[in-house]
């Protein structure tokens, strides 16, 4: 069965049952699995690689992130008990939260813990417009009690085809 979640990140699900093993794996990406008990997660939709069937799922938007984006920045919600496998691009970082302000790339945040709450924070300045800026001018911040995993990349680059079907870009998206 599969079912389509409209976060503008195109998650798809797809129910698996029976009994077995089952191997999952995308693009040779780190697997990293979290344990809820009755708890929740908030996840960007496509670093869930799967969850049990004791987990809940829904899509919700980002705090503080629909003023800013034009409409919102949504993440899938897992609730429940049981086990989530989220995939990273590269070995992650576990920030925690409380500690320290925590700011980060918005496709660099994977996924982050219940007691955690999200806004966004701009550093746009007029330079920005001439193109001498550097940096990221809008990130999200964490702050509460919890953690925030976060990748050390924006996620993985996709290939566009070519009309020619040789060359780099077409031998990529293979």
């Amino acid at each position: 069965m599969l079912k389509k979640a409209a976060t503008g990140e195109g998650t798809t699900l797809m129910k698996v049952t029976g009994t077995g093993e089952v191997f999952l794996a995308d693009t040779a990406q780190d697997i990293h699995l979290i344990y809820l008990e009755n708890d929740k997660v908030t996840v960007n939709g496509p670093n869930v690689l799967a969850f049990d069937a004791g987990i809940d799922w829904d899509i919700e938007r980002v705090q503080g992130a629909s003023s800013m984006m034009g409409g919102g920045l949504y993440n899938m919600a897992l609730a429940g008990t049981g086990w989530v496998a989220i995939l990273t691009d590269g070995p992650p970082v576990l920030l925690n939260v409380a500690q320290a302000p925590t700011f980060a790339d918005a496709q660099a945040a994977v996924t982050w813990s219940s007691g955690v709450s999200t806004s966004i924070k701009t550093d746009f300045k007029m330079k920005n417009l001439m193109g001498k800026s550097s940096g990221e001018t809008v990130q999200m911040a964490f702050s509460g009690q919890g953690w925030v995993l976060v990748q050390p990349s924006e996620g993985r680059l996709t290939a566009m085809p070519t009309s020619g079907g040789g060359g780099l870009l077409g031998q990529l998206g293979g």
